[in-house]
Order: structure tokens, then C-alpha cells, then sequence
């Protein structure tokens, strides 16, 4: 991988609550130690009932993003039903062991309730209640570590993966610029507005990130 490709050096998090899930990124993208971009997407819908978060080389991320969101839209033509959370991780870990530059999180919301899971670039997939991928997750995974319980709330969610992306921000040079927070539960996936996503850091007694 080129040093000069650019990256979403990243933080990105994906949470089991007990309606739903959350997924969560911040929005710099690098070039080497320049920073490139303040208003990168991570987070991504692939289905009604799906959303990926992803972090490496830019380029590849938004192939992949486009592949899936098309797979999964052929599946449930197909089938007629929505593809499960399962069988989209288990694709998108076939798939990146074509050579693809990225470390991912899937997440939804299917009949058998909320999943999220770890993707690596080997191909790697492992289910987890709470998951950080990126540059930045050293930091994010202690937070999320000391906060996470069992069957949190959506509010309860969306506090830690804001006090976890803020502790990333913080301490990672990659990480920062904004923050996209998505909830996906049997109603389908919704994103925070970003004035809610400031109002809850604020409350929480942090700065967003500029």
C-alpha cells in the first residue's frame, strides 16, 4: 500500500444495544501526515437493515460499498427478503480477500435481532457486542471496554460511542473532524442529525471535534 494513498487513518465503532446497534466513525481521511479530507463518510447503509463502517484506503472502501449495497439489493429481489447480518459479513469477508486494503464493521438489525462484526483484511470475521476498528481503536476500545453492559439502551448506546470516539479523537493524530453516529433496529437504519450529535457531546461535557 502506497504511503501516499489516501486513508481514513480512523476510528470506527459499532456497539450492541438491546433494541438495535449503533455504528459510529469519525470523518478525517490522511494522506501520509497530511490531512486531506475533514468531511469523510465511514459509516454506510448497505441495506435497510445493514451498515458498514470502514477504515484503510479510501478507494477500496467506496468499491466495497458499492459491491455490497448491490449484492444485498440482488439477494432480497431474489429471495424476497432481507439478506441476513450473518450472510452480509460472511460476503464481505469472501470478498476483501481479493485484495482489498480494509478493515470493516458490519452491523444490523435482522429477524434474529442486533449483530455486529469485525472484518479484517485477511478475511477475519469474528460477531462481538462491541467492536473498534482503525488507527484510533486503541483508544476507543478502553472506553468501550469500561462502559459497555448488557443490554443498553439507545441513548445509552449512543453516550458510549461518543465518549469512545472522543477518546480516540483526542489521542490519535488520524482520527477527528466531525462525527457520524447511525442506529439500526427493526425499524431500519436512521442516522443522528449532526446538530443532535453535537447537542449530545456537549451534554456529555466534550468539545466536538473541529
Amino acid at each position: 500500500m502506497a504511503d501516499e494513498a489516501l486513508k481514513t487513518g480512523t476510528t470506527t465503532i459499532g456497539i450492541k444495544c438491546r433494541d438495535g446497534v449503533i455504528m459510529a466513525s469519525d470523518q478525517r481521511a490522511t494522506m501520509g501526515n497530511m490531512v486531506a479530507h475533514k468531511g469523510v463518510r465511514k459509516v454506510y447503509p448497505l441495506s435497510d437493515n445493514i451498515g458498514m463502517t470502514i477504515a484503510g484506503v479510501v478507494g477500496d472502501a467506496q468499491l466495497m460499498v458499492r459491491y455490497m449495497q448491490s449484492e444485498i439489493a440482488l439477494y432480497s429481489i431474489k429471495k424476497g427478503s432481507p439478506m441476513s447480518v450473518s450472510a452480509a459479513a460472511t460476503l464481505v469477508a469472501n470478498v476483501i480477500r481479493q485484495g482489498f486494503y480494509l478493515g470493516l464493521i458490519v452491523g444490523g438489525h435482522d429477524s434474529t435481532g442486533g449483530h455486529v462484526f469485525s472484518i479484517d483484511g485477511a478475511g477475519g470475521y469474528i460477531e462481538d457486542n462491541v467492536v473498534s476498528v482503525g488507527s484510533g481503536s486503541v483508544f476507543a476500545l478502553g472506553a468501550l471496554e469500561a462502559g459497555y453492559k448488557d443490554g443498553m439502551t439507545k441513548d445509552e448506546g449512543i453516550a458510549l460511542a461518543i465518549t469512545a470516539l472522543n477518546s480516540a479523537i483526542r489521542r490519535d493524530s488520524a482520527s477527528g473532524d466531525g462525527m457520524i453516529i447511525a442506529w439500526i433496529d427493526s425499524d431500519g437504519y436512521t442516522e443522528l442529525p449532526n446538530e443532535e450529535v453535537r447537542t449530545r457531546v456537549a451534554e456529555l461535557g466534550f468539545t466536538y471535534p473541529q
